[in-house]
């Protein structure tokens, strides 16, 4: 099998996976209205994850899994011994923190340990401990591990945007327009820009949208949407 094709194939099966990943978004779509591209940015991650280890038997991919499992338990009583759980979301918490922060640390500027600086990043914001959320996603976005480092990027200029950083938001979004990867493209980098400029430059954000409109399924829907609400 040629190199060329071995890569396709690659990104097909990471697409396949990514593609359950959106349905579990729309079927949870409240969700991610609150917390935009940080939630949906993280199961963005989970299933690169979960498409990159079932490749790999490493040292490091089985720590990682074994985070993820962490950050994956139900809290409230075990439904039996096969399923992890936690008595309460605090106990969970604590334990999610410690099993990221130790993969990073065992493994910084490696692929498994960006991955688990990502992780505590979204963990941290989903707390409104936003000083330790940005802390944890700039390490991420400048590990030079680039389609991770891609959706760093992406969830830290949410946070730049909503604590009104709007310039730095915006710098870090057209380097994601410039540079689009496999976990970011083009266009939704292009629409992240254009809802973090609707409120101080409402005309620029609707430049940006308006050649999305024809485009097909949800970049158009979510362009048309945006559109209707920032004021002309």
């Amino acid at each position: 099998m040629d190199r060329v094709h071995r890569q396709e194939l690659k990104h097909d099966k990471f697409v396949e996976q990514v593609g359950h990943s959106v349905e579990y978004a729309a079927e949870h779509r409240e969700q991610f209205k609150r917390w935009g591209s940080i939630a949906l940015g993280a199961i963005v991650v989970l299933a690169a994850v979960y498409w990159h280890v079932g490749s790999s038997a490493a040292k490091r991919d089985e720590d990682l899994r074994a985070a993820v499992r962490v950050q994956e338990a139900n809290v409230g009583p075990a439904a039996n011994d096969f399923v992890l759980s936690f008595p309460t979301q605090a106990e969970k918490d604590k334990a999610v923190i410690k099993a990221f922060t130790d993969v990073a640390s065992k493994y910084p500027g490696k692929r498994e340990g960006v991955i688990a600086e990502y992780y505590l990043g979204i963990t941290y914001a989903d707390k409104g401990n936003m000083a330790e959320a940005e802390k944890h996603l700039k390490a991420a976005a400048d590990s030079g591990q680039k389609d991770y480092a891609s959706q760093a990027k992406l969830s830290l200029a949410d946070i730049y945007a909503a604590s009104g950083r709007t310039g730095e938001a915006e710098k870090l979004l057209r380097s994601l327009i410039d540079n689009p990867t496999i976990m970011v493209s083009k266009e939704q980098a292009t629409i992240a820009l254009a809802k973090a400029l609707g409120t101080s430059k409402p005309a620029e954000a609707r430049k940006l949208l308006e050649p999305l409109r024809a485009e097909r399924g949800p970049v158009s829907r979510a362009a048309i949407t945006l559109l209707s609400e920032i004021p002309h």
